[in-house]
């Protein structure tokens, strides 16, 4: 007798060795992943796979496991498992989102929420060597690649600096616009990374639910060695990771 018609395609067994059976199975679902399936589709059912290569649902659940927290596959409550976009690793450095997103070979845009003369935070106030009650530019930008919410950013910038930027295209490089009509280069910084849950407002934009999980940045940035700007950026937990080189103290 032959196999039903909307039987699993059965395929050898995975064989007993060295490497167990969910690490075997969690290559072959990420070659599926990364090379046969487009993001966004829908990967066989644990219980097909589980039949197609002659494992337990428990083997099957794990090596999904590891591809879930890997960031290659997400699960959908109700719906099953699907293929996500690879997560962007970002290396720790002073460049643009603009600058990043096109050497990786993707389209950056910047969407521009608001903007603002205002009285700054005390935190920020300090950060910039501001008084009291003087005010700073504020901006507030959704930044997509290839059309894909990636980061919201909530940032300030010395208003001396740059006296009438919040009269100048916001959509691009602000890096860029600093450059070309500041003479402004920023030389460097102080980078902050935390883990968090993002606000309802911060998930609507980015397309998660709301208490998503999000990587935040703060970075206090610095131009002929003064501050310039001190902006909070929220990053998609699911679509970045960061990479830092460690070098031990030579004095240790």
């Amino acid at each position: 007798m032959g196999e039903e018609p909307n039987s699993p395609q059965r395929t050898p067994a995975l064989p007993d060795g060295p490497m167990p059976k969910h690490a075997q199975l969690r290559e072959i679902l990420r070659e599926l992943a990364g090379e046969e399936l487009p993001h966004g589709a829908a990967v066989p059912s644990e219980r097909d796979l589980a039949v197609r290569y002659g494992v337990s649902r428990l083997t099957v659940r794990e090596a999904i496991g590891q591809l879930v927290t890997e960031g290659l596959l997400v699960r959908v409550r109700g719906k099953g498992t699907f293929t996500t976009r690879p997560r962007i690793d970002w290396q720790l450095h002073l460049a643009s989102f603009t600058e990043d997103m096109r050497r990786r070979g993707m389209h950056p845009e910047t969407v521009l929420l608001d903007a603002a003369e205002a009285v700054p935070p005390p935190a920020t106030a300090r950060a910039l060597g501001l008084g009291p009650d003087e005010p700073a530019h504020w901006l507030f930008r959704l930044r997509k690649a290839d059309g894909v919410p990636m980061a919201v950013e909530r940032g300030w910038y010395h208003p001396q600096a740059a006296p009438d930027l919040l009269d100048q295209d916001l959509t691009d490089s602000l890096y860029t616009l600093l450059a070309r009509r500041y003479g402004l280069r920023l030389e460097s910084g102080t980078q902050t990374v935390l883990a968090d849950d993002a606000d309802a407002e911060t998930a609507r934009l980015l397309g998660l639910r709301s208490g998503g999980s999000v990587l935040v940045f703060r970075r206090i940035s610095t131009a002929r060695g003064r501050p310039v700007e001190d902006m909070t950026s929220w990053y998609r937990g699911d679509r970045y990771q960061v990479t830092m080189q460690l070098d031990r103290d030579p004095g240790e």
